[in-house]
Order: C-alpha cells, then structure tokens, then sequence
C-alpha cells in the first residue's frame, strides 16, 4: 500500500488492485530547455511527427512509448487506447483474491477528463498533460512523459525515505483527495511517480469515474490542502461538464459531483470536531 511517511507515523493511502499498470521510470529523451506552456504541450502531443515506438513494460492497457519531434523539440510521450466496456468484469488474480464489478470501464477518455478536472482543482502540477489523439489507426489519449527517479513501488522496495517528510505527506493528502473524489480504483503504487525534484506525478487514470457515490477509503481522508478545499467547494458540474463534454457521460459527472459533496462535508465534520490548525495545511 502507499505509505504517508511523518514522523513515527506510516498511515495506509490505498489499497492495491490486481494488475499493474506503466511505469514511466525508464530513461526519458530530455525535456526542452525552455519550460512550454500547457498549450505548447498540447500541441506539441497532438501534432508533432511520431519518430520512434516502443512497448512499455508494465501494464495490462498495452500503453506505447512514442518519441515525437517537431524539428525542434524532442520528447517522449505515452499513447494508450484501451476503451473497454463489460457488462460483468472478473478482477483478480497472482495470488489477490478475485472480485466482480459490474458495468466495469477501463478507458484513456477518463485519463483527459482527470487531467481537465485536475486544472479546475489546481492540481495539474501534479499529473502529466493529457490530450486526445489518432495514432496508428487508433484513437487514445497520448500524454507528455515524465523523467521520473522511480516509482512508489520502487521507493517501498528500496526503502528510501523522502527527503522531505512533510511536504511528501502533504502531496499524498492531496492524491488521497483527487483519488476518492474520481473514484479511481487502480491508484496503485506504479501509477505515483517521483520526479528528480521529490514531486509526485499521478499516471493512468483509466478506471476512474466508477458510478458508485461512496468516498474510497474514508477513515485515509483525514487531512486536505486549504487551496483545494476551497477549490473543491466552488467546483460546479456546469464547470466539469464543460471541461469533459467529450470523454465523461452525464452519470459519471453526477456520481462525481455527489462524491464531491461527500468530501466537503466529511472535512466540514472534521474541522468542527478537530480544528482547522488539524485538517486543514
């Protein structure tokens, strides 16, 4: 499980799935010199000439690594196309013990619509630029790489402690929130990233947006960021409906919007009970 480190304190974040999902811990074609702005990237992922493709690793949604250049910018990206839709999905296996979900979705249009909603909660700085694009034959969502020192799954199994405690746990409180509010039952540790900087990056997105109004892992929900509090309060579906009109259905958007209710009043509770100095950071 993910492990919120401070202090004495090791406070469990999500529970695994089944199945791993990409790591992006390979070695990357380095970024541009100049910093690019969200459109820049946009365009660049949308237009820019495919030079190299290869298979990841990891991953049961078949994801390729693509190099793309411009003629003046070089950097890999992540295409992934899965769009599968079951009526009765059976999960499980290696040893987990297996479960049914019914009116199961893994698809890469919830992996834009996380990023979309991820800018209305200030939270883009924590996930990769998602667009939508045609590759190969295929539509999928094609996403800016990210150089990363390892994953979490590598940072529990080498044992390396954040150089930062606080700000560590801070960044994992935030993904706690983002998580439950999308309702993404495959957060697992191969999907959290740690850049060079000790930055968490959250990757891969595609079993999000359940249809299920109950927050995840509720009794984990004990801290939030005052910023995204705020954020998530104003949050209004005519917002989220138009940032996702094209990859989120219209129940999607209600059960997320019911869990974001969910949420404000679960932090409400907490600070009235604890204090804000307890919630709130």
């Amino acid at each position: 499980m993910v492990r919120i480190v401070g202090g004495s304190r090791v406070v469990a974040l999500l529970a695994l799935l089944a199945f791993p999902a990409l790591s992006y811990s390979q070695a990357a074609v380095p970024a541009p010199s100049a910093e690019l702005s969200v459109d820049q990237i946009r365009d660049f992922l949308k237009n820019a000439k495919v030079v190299k493709t290869r298979s990841t690793d990891k991953g049961v949604t078949a994801p390729k690594r693509l190099t793309l250049s411009d003629g003046n910018i070089t950097h890999d990206a992540v295409f992934q196309a899965i769009d599968d839709h079951q009526s009765v999905m059976q999960l499980g296996g290696g040893g987990r013990q297996a479960t049914t979900e019914l009116n199961f979705v893994d698809s890469y249009k919830y992996n834009i619509a996380a990023y979309e909603i991820s800018r209305l909660l200030g939270l883009d700085h924590m996930m990769p630029v998602y667009v939508e694009r045609k590759w190969n034959g295929q539509t999928g969502s094609i996403s800016w790489f990210v150089p990363s020192l390892m994953d979490e799954s590598e940072r529990l199994k080498r044992k390396v402690e954040p150089p930062n405690a606080n700000d560590w746990n801070q960044q994992m409180y935030r993904m706690r929130v983002f998580s439950s509010l999308l309702r993404d039952t495959d957060r697992n540790l191969t999907n959290v990233l740690i850049t060079h900087e000790w930055k968490v990056m959250m990757i891969d997105f595609s079993r999000a947006f359940r249809l299920q109004p109950e927050l995840l892992h509720l009794q984990d929900l004990t801290k939030i960021d005052r910023q995204l509090f705020e954020k998530l309060q104003t949050l209004s579906k005519e917002d989220v409906s138009r940032a996702t009109k094209d990859y989120l259905l219209k129940r999607e958007i209600d059960a997320m919007m019911v869990r974001r209710d969910l949420l404000v009043t679960h932090f409400k509770t907490l600070i009235a009970g604890q204090g804000e100095a307890k919630v709130l950071y």
